[in-house]
């Protein structure tokens, strides 16, 4: 099957299409996806992405019936392989500072576990299920889980995801603050789309350096966050569109974005 990559407007919508796998990824699948990551952060037509999956899971991780023979080299590997693929397409190490909508469709687990904790909405159905596997086998989540959670959620809650390795339910999960709604099936993409939408309503140069002052900020102390967030604000008001918000408002009417 594929990694779907659909642009409508200024939304972008990623899908894993691998139910017969559980949407686990191989080689070749971890190149598309981190392929789409790319496309969608170097577009500047795209403001928000929406990413979800197809079947009754989000995503499973790695393929590991394929994706380990092409490792050993019991398979051939496909072409335009880099070996930080596999990285990239959970968004570890590869900053996307353009808002990122998760729709969690099913269990959502390892590599999609890792990926999860580097969108910022998430919207799940009652049958989503969480967890964070990899020690449950002997296997570290280096994909930025023992970083991001802990600085995502109360310290306690990441703990008990992190050491347990136990799957819990949507309703949990928004207990615990990792996600932000629990909607049926069929209102899945509608609520996915509303908050995108929402976003897209914004200017997006302000949107994105908000996300990135953000992002950022986690690893600063707090005097050096604060004088990053200033950095940033003070490239946002020198924008076109900073002119256009307030001119918009006066006028009573939309404002244009030009994200310029």
């Amino acid at each position: 099957m594929s990694i779907d990559y659909v642009r409508d407007g200024h939304i972008v919508t990623i899908t894993i299409n691998r139910p017969e796998t559980r949407n686990s990824l191989d080689m070749e699948h971890f190149r598309d996806l981190a392929h789409a990551w790319a496309a969608f952060r170097d577009d500047p037509a795209a403001w928000v992405a929406v990413i979800t999956g197809v079947g009754r899971d989000f995503c499973t991780g790695a393929d590991l019936k394929k994706f380990i023979p092409e490792l050993t080299g019991e398979l051939p590997r496909p072409d335009g392989w880099n070996k930080t693929d596999a990285i990239h397409a959970v968004l570890h190490r590869f900053p996307v500072y353009k808002p990122i909508v998760a729709a969690v469709n099913g269990v959502c687990v390892a590599g999609g576990f890792e990926m999860l904790s580097c969108t910022d909405i998430r919207v799940a159905v009652p049958d989503a299920r969480f967890a964070v596997m990899e020690p449950k086998r002997g296997l570290f989540a280096g994909g930025g889980s023992t970083v991001r959670l802990p600085r995502q959620m109360p310290y306690p809650y990441a703990m008990e995801l992190l050491l347990t390795a136990d799957m819990v339910d949507a309703e949990r999960a928004l207990a615990m603050g990792l996600i932000n709604r629990v909607v049926p099936p069929q209102q899945l993409m509608e609520a996915a789309y509303d908050y995108a939408e929402r976003i897209t309503a914004n200017a997006p140069l302000a949107v994105w350096a908000t996300k990135q002052s953000a992002v950022e900020g986690l690893a600063l102390d707090l005097q050096s966050a604060y004088e990053n967030e200033t950095r940033h604000s003070d490239g946002i008001f020198a924008t076109e569109d900073a002119k256009e918000g307030p001119r918009a408002f006066t006028e009573k009417r939309p404002p244009r974005w030009q994200a310029r």
